[in-house]
């Protein structure tokens, strides 16, 4: 199940480690809706062809920290929006996010995320987790994954949508932006954002000893059904986030979606996260502590 580069979409999905909190969207509002349903779809995305004017923003790394300004506004086309599966119209944001890099050469155990993943170098933010939960229940333990399709979030061709504050944010790849950045299958990765710990973002593709190399996940759908009862039945098939589980070594990528790599933009070396093909495609755990600035804000 992957994404293809003419923007289809089969059922692909996405997932949380166990024990990490769960997450809900950055800046949305406690869900309400209650949902039953318990099978994947295929995602109906809404086309690209709307472009927003104003676009701002300014982003300045060193070698000890970086720091991005924006209003969120995207500076590719997006989807039409408000949509029949979202009701927000995008609004400009106050953005202002700083991490610090000089953490880069040590990476911890993985930590559970308490706001945002990261963001892109055009300030739109990455945030992974959809704010709706088996029965509309945020203690059951059962988060429906935005990428599964058994629930509509409107998301567009950049796998994006907005939240009741305005706020355009990416659950997936982000096509748009990749193309404008020159991506390529034949080619690594340019960089794509920063992740809340300061680490580096690329997309599916990385040069390994000069030669181009897809960096794969290392989850897989678990095998069997769910447990029924309180819980979802039906077989796990990437409707929920806790339909996958982490199996070391079976991808290129650990846990948290990332791997050492050498870069054109750090050619000595670094920890650095992928958005990758298949789930969890953006990444659902971060290996630094994230800065305060990526914390989540209900409004």
């Amino acid at each position: 199940m992957r994404h293809a580069n003419t923007i289809k979409l089969a059922a692909l999905t996405g997932m949380i480690v166990i024990g990490f909190v769960l997450q809900s969207d950055a800046q949305g509002q406690p869900p309400r809706r209650q949902h039953t349903a318990i099978a994947a779809q295929d995602l109906n995305l809404v086309a690209a062809t709307v472009k927003v004017r104003g676009s701002k923003v300014k982003l300045r790394a060193t070698q000890d920290t970086v720091k991005i300004s924006a209003n969120g506004i995207p500076d590719h086309a997006v989807g039409q929006f408000p949509n029949r599966g979202n009701p927000h119209s995008i609004q400009p944001q106050r953005y202002k996010f700083a991490a610090d890099t000089d953490q880069l050469p040590r990476v911890a155990k993985a930590y559970g995320m308490a706001g945002l993943f990261g963001v892109a170098v055009n300030g739109v933010p990455f945030d992974p987790g959809a704010a709706e939960f088996w029965k509309g229940n945020r203690q059951s333990g059962w988060q429906y994954e935005a990428l599964g399709g058994a629930v509509t979030l409107g998301l567009d061709q950049n796998y994006a949508h907005v939240q009741p504050s305005g706020a355009y944010h990416y659950h997936g790849l982000p096509w748009g932006l990749m193309q404008q950045l020159g991506w390529s299958a034949e080619k690594a990765s340019p960089l794509i954002g920063y992740a809340a710990d300061g680490f580096p973002i690329y997309a599916i593709t990385t040069d390994m000893n000069g030669r181009v190399r897809e960096m794969t996940s290392s989850y897989q759908l678990k095998s069997g059904r769910r447990p029924g009862g309180s819980a979802p039945s039906g077989r796990y098939d990437g409707a929920f986030v806790q339909d996958y589980q982490y199996r070391a070594g079976s991808g290129t990528l650990d846990e948290c979606n990332g791997t050492q790599v050498v870069t054109e933009d750090f050619p000595g070396g670094t920890y650095a996260y992928f958005l990758s093909q298949d789930f969890p495609v953006v990444p659902r755990c971060l290996k630094g502590d994230a800065d305060g600035s990526f914390v989540k804000r209900r409004r």
